[in-house]
């Protein structure tokens, strides 16, 4: 068999030493180039010549701060200038803004995506890689699991309950805006127009009977739009959240 072409992109450089080691001492691969980050894995694979990518999920960019690009907007990225590049995903996360994110990448073929605990070794990982380069994708089972939860969840998220002018007029009461000015923002000719939809957004988001007054209500809804997660409210005020197994529990806890 032909020798596998690698870009190897980890931000955890004894790790990505060590996996380097590992796949080239099974004599099937050769790491062509390495990277710690987003960006670098980006330059890296529009220059050199490689078959396919093995990416950690999270990588961190103190240069980048927020803006720092994780595995699968680096695989999004370098998609868009070489189709279907093989990439091998891997991590340790369970934070479902990874998952959310791959959902959304639209990635279909040539790729894996496993826990890095199930996949430890660098001849488990050496067929995967094939794999991906022939065309074949993988879905470790945990994973696909853990995507289909975020799947539920966002079906079931609060902002699928809003029609779009709903939606807009609770994103610009987020960002603190008063009636007035949302008014004057969405170029409505009747003010009261924003009172209304603010009244269906209540409604939808089950504010109505639990907010004391406007500007509770107002307040709760910020909450609920950035939070992007249905927040009900007990007697006391106290702010409760659906856990994995359906179970209200509070969304701040005491310490």
């Amino acid at each position: 068999m032909a020798i596998i072409k690698l870009l190897l992109v980890d931000d955890h450089g004894p790790l990505r030493n060590a996996l380097r080691e590992g796949l080239q001492a099974t004599g099937a691969v050769q790491v062509i180039g390495e990277a710690a980050t987003g960006r670098e894995a980006v330059l890296q694979a529009l220059e050199l010549d490689i078959d396919v990518i093995l990416m950690d999920v999270q990588l961190h960019d103190e240069k980048a701060g927020r803006k720092a690009l994780s595995g699968v907007g680096a695989a999004v990225a370098i998609r868009r200038e070489r189709p279907r590049l093989p990439v091998v995903f891997y991590s340790i996360q369970d934070d479902d803004e990874y998952y959310r994110e791959f959902r959304a990448s639209g990635i279909l073929t040539h790729y894996a995506y496993v826990r890095k605990s199930n996949y430890l070794l660098p001849s488990m990982l050496v067929p995967l890689l094939r794999d991906a380069i022939n065309g074949r994708s993988l879905v470790d089972p945990e994973i696909e699991d853990r995507v289909q939860e975020v799947r539920d969840l966002d079906e079931q998220s609060p902002r699928a309950l809003l029609e779009p002018n709903e939606l807009r007029v609770a994103e610009l009461v987020a960002q603190g805006m008063t009636n007035e000015q949302i008014a004057a923002r969405l170029n409505l000719h009747d003010k009261r127009a924003v009172s209304r939809t603010n009244g269906r957004i209540y409604a939808a988001w089950g504010l109505s009977e639990t907010a004391v007054d406007d500007k509770v209500a107002r307040a709760r809804t910020t909450l609920i739009y950035t939070m992007n997660r249905i927040i009900m409210w007990d007697e006391d005020g106290a702010a409760l959240v659906q856990d994995r197994k359906g179970e209200w529990v509070p969304l701040y806890k005491e310490e």
